[in-house]
């Protein structure tokens, strides 16, 4: 590793969180990016002492000792999830054209830099692939020997892509009204569990009751017909668990401190661009299901009785 050198732009993304701030600010201190772009969210008026957290975390960032190009956009109100990340990275893209992006619990192995980088240059003009991930969820015996796959689902926590893949991305999902009732989840799900857990979702995130970015990318990517890279050794481990996530508090979960793996160069290379079904469908038995809470608002809501269902 000790001969790369990183020339793709990363982004940064932080609130309120200083102790994994630094640590993943730590990792790509250590990757001596040429341009670093930073966003942060504002603090939230009804939670005490969060100014302080935020300034605090952003100062975390002021550290730069090596030659970068640093680009600051910060909000000073506090825009949610939802908005932050998607205006974040609808200004990284007006500045260019692919970037490697990390949120501030998501540390990354030293290898992630190049792995991204390798990928950006290899895809970039490939339509058909709309997004690498760092992160692999599932065991080794089930994937391929190569470095990497094909997979239907988008894994954020560490990824990179293009501004010709985020330009399609849409955070209102102002088509899923219109298709939403069509069979086009069945494209890519044959599970009948899978696919309930895919709607609610969606549908959740189109009604504006799950304050989140990501659900919105995967809805881009999927009928967009994109495709993700999923590593086969896994290059991120998400430390933000616990009651400060916004949506990791379970400290428990199943993606809760995955171990970090070194990706070995030169990377191999899939024969076709295609999904590797075996770990999407492996994926989707263990990991994509509604819980006994979501499956019951799901029925209410299918019969018209949604509104006995109390939101807290």
């Amino acid at each position: 590793m000790s001969d790369f050198n990183l020339t793709t732009s990363v982004a940064f993304i932080i609130f309120n969180r200083p102790e994994t701030t630094k640590k993943v600010f730590d990792a790509i201190k250590q990757a001596k990016p040429k341009k670093l772009f930073i966003i942060a969210d504002g603090p939230r008026l009804d939670k005490p002492g969060e100014n302080e957290k935020c300034l605090k975390t952003r100062t975390i960032t002021n550290n730069i000792d090596w030659d970068c190009e640093v680009l600051r956009n910060y909000s000073e109100i506090n825009l949610g999830c939802r908005k932050r990340v998607s205006s974040g990275i609808d200004w990284l893209f007006e500045n260019v054209e692919e970037a490697i992006i990390l949120e501030d619990d998501c540390l990354p192995h030293p290898s992630f830099f190049r792995y991204c980088q390798e990928l950006l240059d290899r895809y970039r003009n490939e339509k058909k692939v709309m997004m690498i991930s760092g992160t692999r969820f599932l065991e080794k015996p089930m994937l391929p020997q190569s470095s990497y796959y094909y997979s239907n689902f988008t894994h954020v926590w560490g990824w990179a892509t293009w501004r010709r893949a985020w330009q399609l991305y849409d955070v209102e999902m102002k088509v899923w009204d219109s298709i939403k009732k069509s069979n086009f989840i069945k494209g890519f799900s044959n599970s009948l569990e899978a696919s309930l857990f895919w709607k609610f979702n969606f549908n959740e995130t189109y009604n504006g009751f799950i304050d989140t970015w990501d659900n919105q990318w995967l809805f881009c990517c999927l009928i967009n017909k994109g495709l993700t890279i999923i590593p086969t050794n896994n290059l991120i481990s998400n430390i933000g668990f616990g009651t400060e996530g916004t949506h990791t508090k379970n400290i428990d979960s199943f993606g809760s401190n995955l171990l970090l793996e070194e990706m070995k160069f030169p990377l191999i290379h899939p024969d076709k661009i295609k999904v590797y079904t075996h770990a999407d469908d492996h994926e989707e038995r263990i990991h994509h299901r509604l819980d006994t809470k979501s499956k019951m608002k799901h029925i209410l809501k299918s019969i018209g009785l949604g509104f006995l269902f109390r939101r807290n």
